[in-house]
């Protein structure tokens, strides 16, 4: 048996913080060939401390992995990395979410990373090297912010959004341009009675357009993983998937680990990272 590493990757958005812990044999270079996940945890923020939150998620994670603290060789951060007291490095959210896509379907050539405040597109080759990039405006109407809004106002919980807009067979166009438009008229549509099925079809229908001209846009050339918050919304992903089905090329998945992408990616990179520093000590 040869030596074995574990390293973590704390990932801390808007609205959530992601906690990935892996395992995998010392000294396999940028592959991670054998590497396996042994606890991810996803804690909502809440209006809670985020500091609280990251060291609540950071707890469960070692206690799921069963391993301690000290068994650790390098914690890497990503997205607001500077709150995380034990960290050991930090890497971009771009590059963690490719890697951790990779991680997840070794098929993948794009990642779409959907998260509380924007959506960033990224194509990436088969070593999880970024080749180019997109993300929406700052404007939120294509966030898992908004849409948590809008399913708070539709009085809906955000495991219900998804199947609730599979079934909506007329879907009530919104703006896709500003949030506050956008809820504006979810408003009136409401005062309309246009049904919650309807409405959420076609918020799903207008962020899938944007979600699919950022990935068009970068010219990805195989399938696509969609990561972060929103990689679980069904309603969602038919929309992607319906939107780009003429593209042959992009085909939409989604993974049953996809919201730790972005963790999972900085453990990975921490591991790598782990190497090359005690290769240069040693040297």
């Amino acid at each position: 048996m040869g030596e074995t590493i574990l390293t973590a990757g704390i990932d801390v958005g808007a609205s959530a913080v992601k906690v990935a812990i892996v395992a995998g044999p010392a000294r396999t270079g940028r592959s991670r060939a054998g590497t396996r996940l042994l606890g991810g945890i996803v804690e909502r923020i809440r209006r809670r401390d985020p500091r609280a939150v990251i060291r609540a998620a950071w707890s469960d994670a070692l206690a799921q992995a069963q391993v301690a603290p000290g068994d650790i060789a390098y914690t890497a951060t990503t997205g607001e990395g500077e709150l995380v007291e034990n960290r050991t490095g930090h890497f971009y959210g771009m590059t963690a979410h490719a890697r951790g896509a990779l991680f997840l379907d070794p098929e993948a050539r794009g990642a779409l990373d959907v998260g509380a405040l924007h959506a960033r597109a990224v194509r990436i080759d088969e070593r999880a090297r970024v080749l180019d990039y997109r993300m929406t405006s700052q404007c939120a109407s294509g966030s898992g912010q908004f849409l948590e809004n809008i399913a708070r106002y539709l009085g809906v919980t955000l495991d219900e959004v998804g199947p609730l807009s599979l079934t909506g067979e007329t879907p009530e166009k919104v703006s896709c341009i500003c949030a506050v438009l956008a809820e504006t008229d979810v408003i009136n549509m409401v005062s309309r009675g246009i049904t919650v099925q309807n409405i959420l079809r076609g918020i799903h229908e207008s962020m899938a357009g944007r979600f699919a001209k950022l990935l068009l846009s970068i010219r990805v050339g195989g399938p696509v993983l969609v990561t972060g918050g929103l990689s679980a919304d069904t309603g969602l992903l038919e929309c992607l998937r319906r939107g780009l089905e003429r593209q042959a090329t992009a085909e939409v998945r989604t993974h049953p680990q996809a919201v730790l992408a972005g963790a999972l990616g900085a453990a990975l990179w921490g591991a790598y990272r782990h190497e090359l520093l005690d290769a240069r000590a040693a040297a």
